[in-house]
């Protein structure tokens, strides 16, 4: 088989020159399509025979429009000084920064130089490889970098700021700007203890360096699972117990999604749904199982949010939807970890608990690790792992889970014992009547931890909204509003702005706007869309600041808010 052409993603990119093997070749821009960019047809000045190797150079420039980067000038920085840039690749992003093949079913290496002012640091989803001053520059240096694994183009990621490190364990550096540095160094102190657990669970960490990045507050996403370099938001930094979550999930990722990949985005539970699963198990370890169980049962209350935002009869609510013609950014939500998740916990109850089903995920990341996966592979080795137990998952309403819409064909069994505090108290205020709101106080929270309290919002948000008597004895006795907690006083606010709470206005557009965390960000401007009296000031307040947005996060709340623009 002879090839004389190969393709590339791009999109919003200037190519300026291509050459093979140092020959000049032909290339043009094909057609264009609405989010998936422009290929590159670059015609070989030689036929290519199969196993042959060539060397490709594309000489490229970005645009201030590419959907992967973010620049943020000096008074959106920590420090005032310098300007900052950060990258978010997943999903279908990294073509806006380099020509590649933009896609999770091929994987590579990379060495990479990266020139930049010498006040600056560079960093990149690999291992350091240290840096020289640039020769063409004495005002520049330029950083080197080695990824020795194989990675989809999605992970690849680049920081560039007024950077410090501190060396918190033998394998983990936490990089900040340095204002943040101290609060950072406290937060992540338990990462050594949570790799080794996660060792303990899934088999050797591969990478050899996990560091970790907090990035300023309009990075999208908790936390991005980059090799070598996990980005995470500053949101975790609130003395928010959630951060043990979000490190827990980005650990675990350095074996389900980085290591073995979900072939294309369809299958993207295989990541996320194996990921959240050994993120609870790293949890149960560190905290008890009552911890896991309480957190499966929130999540599955986190699906049913989902299913409701979409609709229970929307495909993107199936496990593995048909995302032809579907831009992945639109199509993401809980489904995929949460419904991914309750389908291997309900497997782990069918096939014989914890220890036997965690037997069949380090045998599956064995088998898989390096390559890429469908949910067919998945099945098929699921089946040859349990052959003994075929009757057991002949039984599993297998189009149910993953073909369906809505919540799942079943609910798996949970341990309410930390739970029950919180349906209680939740159910004593739905059935509160104006006579009874005497009857609460700040002790009803006392016993109850920040994730119970967590759950116990959770739970009401899926009820009827309060009236506002109600939430305004709620404020008036656990002072909700005071609490730094992002996953507490996010749920909150959603409550209050339920309620039709006028007071709440300020405080949720407040959280809109001072992070990007599209988890809170989303939610909460819908609320405040859907509440008559904050429609206009939310449509306002995202106007005066989408300039300051993540591209993604501006294109996703002004779909949210019913803007064409």
């Amino acid at each position: 088989m002879v090839q004389s052409q190969l393709t590339f993603d791009t999109k919003d990119l200037t190519i300026k020159e291509v050459s093979v093997n140092g020959q000049t070749a032909k290339f043009q821009l094909g057609a264009s399509h609405r989010f998936k960019g422009t290929p590159l047809e670059i015609t070989l000045p030689f036929p290519l025979a199969r196993g042959q190797e060539v060397i490709v150079q594309i000489s490229s420039e970005t645009s201030p429009k590419s959907s992967a980067l973010q620049w943020l000038n000096p008074e959106q920085t920590a420090g005032k000084t310098h300007p900052y840039l950060f990258s978010q690749c997943q999903a279908t992003h990294c073509r806006t920064i380099i020509p590649c093949q933009d896609t999770p079913s091929v994987k590579f290496t990379y060495y990479s130089q990266v020139s930049v002012p010498k006040e600056l640091v560079a960093l990149m989803s690999a291992l350091r490889d240290g840096h020289i001053p640039d020769p063409e520059d004495c005002s520049r240096k330029i950083y080197r970098f080695k990824q020795n694994v194989p990675i989809p183009s999605y992970l690849i990621a680049l920081v560039v700021g007024a950077l410090e490190g501190r060396k918190i364990g033998p394998r983990t550096t936490v990089w900040t700007e340095k204002e943040f540095l101290d609060a950072s160094a406290y937060e992540f102190a338990e990462t050594e203890t949570m790799l080794q657990k996660a060792e303990d669970l899934a088999g050797p960490y591969v990478w050899e360096q996990y560091d970790l990045l907090v990035l300023p507050p309009s990075f999208p996403y908790g936390g991005m699972e980059n090799p070598c370099l996990t980005f995470a938001t500053p949101t975790v930094l609130a003395g928010d117990r959630s951060l043990a979550g979000v490190i827990a999930h980005e650990i675990s990722h350095s074996w389900t999604g980085n290591l073995v990949t979900n072939r294309t985005w369809e299958h993207f539970w295989l990541n996320e749904g194996h990921t959240v699963y050994l993120e609870r198990r790293i949890d149960g370890l560190l905290h008890g199982e009552n911890l896991r169980q309480l957190l499966a049962l929130g999540g599955w209350k986190e699906l049913q949010n989902s299913v409701n935002t979409f609709g229970a009869s929307n495909v993107l609510t199936n496990l593995v939807p048909n995302l032809h013609e579907v831009d992945v950014d639109e199509a993401f939500s809980s489904v995929p970890y949460e419904k991914g998740f309750a389908l291997l916990y309900h497997l782990e109850q069918l096939l014989g608990g914890p220890d036997v089903f965690l037997g069949f995920l380090k045998a599956y990341i064995q088998r898989f690790a390096y390559k890429t996966v469908t949910t067919d592979d998945w099945k098929a080795f699921l089946y040859s792992y349990f052959k003994d137990k075929t009757d057991i998952l002949d039984k599993v309403d297998w189009k149910g889970w993953m073909h369906t819409p809505g919540m799942p064909p079943v609910q798996p069994k949970y341990d309410m014992t930390l739970a029950n505090a919180c349906t209680a108290l939740a159910n004593k205020w739905i059935e509160a009547k104006e006579s009874d709101l005497s009857s609460f106080s700040s002790e009803d929270l006392k016993d109850l931890s920040s994730y119970q309290r967590t759950e116990f919002l959770t739970q009401l948000l899926l009820h009827e909204p309060l009236p506002v008597s109600h939430v305004k004895r709620m404020q008036e006795v656990y002072i909700f509003n005071d609490v730094k907690n992002s996953e507490i006083r996010f749920r909150w606010l959603r409550l209050c702005l339920r309620a039709k709470w006028e007071e709440a206005i300020p405080l949720a557009l407040k959280m809109s706007t001072e992070q990007g965390r599209m988890k809170f960000t989303r939610p909460l401007y819908r609320d405040l869309y859907n509440f008559d009296k904050a429609r206009d000031e939310a449509i306002s307040t995202f106007k005066k600041n989408r300039s300051s947005m993540h591209p993604v996060t501006e294109m996703l709340v002004a779909k949210d808010l019913h803007l064409s623009s």
